[in-house]
């Protein structure tokens, strides 16, 4: 293929790997010099940068500075801040598919600005200036909004609230937490707890919560009980759930809930909602 592409003009080139994605445009690079200055024209990193690049670049929170299209979409694949620095969005290296990162200061969170209840603190492992601890409270309410107009269309997206744990925290793991996907009228629940559990103390409070925790369980249409998994960040992932982006632009409205148990917690730390691409 590439001996056929050499007899091709640069711009012919340019254009043919346009229609292939940016881990195959860089696997052409090396063949030739001819090759190399096709792959890395702006012909083609612009056909992988989004139709809606003007638009994302005024939402940044810091002046990019770049040189050519490719060069600029490798800075999108790294966290940008944007929208004052409250979210962050990214490009996907293989696909280039938009992910978005919805800090705790861009989502809903029942009486959040009670100091009583939740602190806005600091986190040295965060990409946001600020996080929200949980200090105590007993019905839990977060909520997230995103346009599927901001997001690649014809993909699955997973959106994932991302946590830590503190030593102090109580009350996270015994009774499930509701998770829901909602667009327009259409709504997918789940369960999650919102700690991973060591084995003794999940059996402890397994008995002692038993006959609560079903009663919880089945005022959800469908639950798995989902436990956080551990990222390379550090942070913890819960998967509240996923949703397709068609054409048609809607609102996407991603929320967990405690199950009406109305158990006393604490020690929750948010970064926030991210939404990335599940394929």
């Amino acid at each position: 293929m590439t001996t056929s592409l050499n007899m091709l003009s640069e711009d012919c080139i340019s254009t043919v790997l346009s229609l292939t994605s940016p881990p195959d445009a860089c696997r052409f690079m090396p063949a030739s010099s001819s090759m190399r200055s096709a792959a890395e024209s702006d012909i083609v990193w612009g056909r992988f940068l989004p139709s809606d690049l003007p638009q994302l670049l005024s939402r940044t929170h810091t002046q990019l500075t770049f040189s050519s299209k490719k060069e600029l979409f490798f800075q999108l694949c790294d966290s940008i801040l944007i929208d004052g620095g409250i979210s962050t969005f990214s490009l996907n290296k293989v696909s280039g598919k938009k992910s978005y990162f919805l800090s705790s200061r861009a989502l809903t969170i029942g009486l959040s600005d009670e100091p009583n209840h939740w602190i806005w603190t600091t986190n040295s492992t965060s990409r946001f200036p600020e996080v929200i601890e949980l200090k105590t409270i007993s019905n839990l309410e977060i909520e997230g909004r995103i346009s599927t107009q901001d997001l690649s269309p014809n993909t699955t997206y997973g959106a994932y609230l991302i946590i830590k744990v503190s030593d102090r925290a109580f009350g996270l793991g015994s009774i499930p937490s509701e998770t829901s996907i909602s667009k327009h009228e259409n709504s997918v629940t789940n369960t999650a707890y919102l700690c991973p559990l060591d084995d003794q103390k999940q059996q402890l409070e397994s008995l002692f919560f038993m006959n609560r925790r079903r009663m919880m369980e089945k005022r959800v249409v469908e639950g798995e009980g989902r436990r956080p998994t551990k990222r390379g960040d550090g942070w913890l992932e819960v998967e509240l759930g996923e949703f397709f982006v068609g054409g048609k632009s809607e609102t996407v409205k991603m929320s967990l809930m405690e199950v009406k148990g109305h158990q006393l917690k604490g020690g929750l730390i948010i970064e926030g909602i991210e939404i990335r691409p599940k394929c």
